[in-house]
């Protein structure tokens, strides 16, 4: 028995990442879409304590947290492409920069599309600082971890097809302030695994739009 039942939301960076993760492995699931205004009683069930998706269930049993569920991932399924590194301390550097983007990126990116005026702009400088220092860490290399794709490259992409609507909102470009980490994004869309399982920045914009409408930003 190997179950995969995979409890998601389309728009979730977090949820990209997964779905990025099992495509590498080759792992056939069962996607099932969550309305996080109405959570289902399996998601609840699943993950009671944060009531968050994604939820990866593997033969009934729930993991949580997309980082910890890649993780889970490269270690079941560890007979083809290996997501994180071998060596430990690569491996502790890659967790340690994947944990960052966790603290930093999605706040940051957050107040890029919520905040107005003078806010927005702070937003803006502390957004771009942000992924020039990601930029520095991936320096020349193809990949984070080096010439393969891996752990921390899925930790960051599933927050690259969100750039479009957050450079719509606040005006600015990304390309034109860290061109490296955007060939850096390209170069792993072209990536089946990569291009199959992020979202489309045009829908995500529009998706973002209604939310601000809704919040009364607009």
């Amino acid at each position: 028995m190997n179950e995969v039942i995979l409890l998601d939301f389309w728009a979730s960076m977090f949820g990209m990442r997964v779905r990025i993760a099992l495509a590498e492995k080759g792992i056939k699931y069962e996607y099932k879409e969550e309305d996080l205004r109405n959570k289902s009683p399996l998601l609840l069930q699943m993950n009671p304590i944060h009531k968050k998706i994604p939820v990866l269930i593997h033969n009934g049993k729930p993991i949580s947290e997309s980082l910890i569920i890649v993780q889970y991932v490269d270690e079941v399924w560890n007979e083809k492409a290996p997501l994180l590194p071998s060596d430990p301390y690569q491996r502790a550097q890659a967790r340690f920069w994947a944990d960052f983007i966790d603290k930093k990126v999605y706040d940051a990116a957050g107040k890029v599309w919520t905040a107005k005026g003078e806010e927005k702009e702070a937003a803006k400088k502390e957004f771009i600082d942000i992924l020039k220092l990601l930029e520095t860490e991936l320096g020349d290399k193809p990949y984070f971890g080096g010439d393969s794709f891996g752990f921390l490259d899925i930790a960051l992409v599933g927050f690259y097809p969100w750039f479009y609507a957050l450079e719509t909102f606040g005006n600015f470009s990304v390309e034109a302030e860290c061109p490296k980490l955007i060939e850096w994004a390209k170069s792993c869309k072209e990536k089946e695994s990569v291009s199959k399982s992020l979202a489309d920045e045009k829908k995500l914009y529009e998706f973002a739009a209604e939310k601000r409408k809704t919040m009364g930003i607009e």
